[in-house]
């Protein structure tokens, strides 16, 4: 039996990760998650304020081929080698990380519903719907606490280009979701259906 692939996408702070963790969770040892964001390509060529200048929020950011090549390797149940990226410096670090197949595979990010060739991949594919308003407060709290950022640095940021991308890229993906989850973690009935719809594939 081929996994599931389940992708979650969302704008940034939308509860993506609240989303993914309750599935996790509710079905145990049987799932293998990959973040896209964990794909940014690697441009440790550049100094760090060149990487600074980069949009990161459009989807020449990514490498996404490599994603998808992943994920193909993960359906054929062979394990992948999955790159680590570090916020702080904006650069791949030399290590990997070895993500074994599982009977659920979950990938999460901004932008996975935005490409055809991954869009294919997924099994089901689940748009996290929350305002912009919360979305901002808890990527600003998020970076600071996390990434080493300035609130200065993050509202710049949420200006330049994580607004004007989600505009134009995240929320029209949201059209080619099978699922739209309001509220993204704090929407218990959502995952638990969700939850439920996973469950029942696995058993039959």
């Amino acid at each position: 039996m081929q996994p599931i692939i389940l992708g979650v996408a969302g704008g940034s702070g939308s509860g993506k990760t609240t989303v993914v963790r309750a599935v996790v969770n509710a079905l145990g040892g049987t799932v293998a998650l990959i973040h896209h964001d964990s794909y940014y390509r690697d441009t440790s060529h550049l100094t760090l304020e060149e990487r600074r200048r980069i949009n990161y929020d459009h989807p020449d950011s990514l490498e996404t081929e490599l994603l998808t090549e992943h994920l193909r390797e993960l359906r054929a149940g062979r394990p992948v080698a999955v790159p680590v990226y570090d916020f702080a410096s904006h650069a791949r670090l030399e290590r990997r990380d070895h993500v074994e197949p599982g009977k659920v595979v979950i990938i999460d990010g901004l932008l996975i519903l935005w490409d055809p060739q991954l869009r294919a991949l997924m099994d089901i594919k689940v748009f996290v719907d929350t305002d912009a308003d919360l979305r901002f407060i808890r990527r600003l709290e998020r970076d600071i606490r996390e990434r080493g950022r300035t609130t200065d640095s993050v509202v710049q940021q949420y200006t330049n280009t994580v607004r004007p991308m989600h505009l134009e890229f995240v929320e029209p993906s949201k059209r080619y979701a099978d699922v739209i989850l309001p509220e993204g973690g704090h929407n218990v009935v959502g995952i638990d259906m969700l939850v439920t719809k996973l469950r029942s594939i696995l058993g039959s």
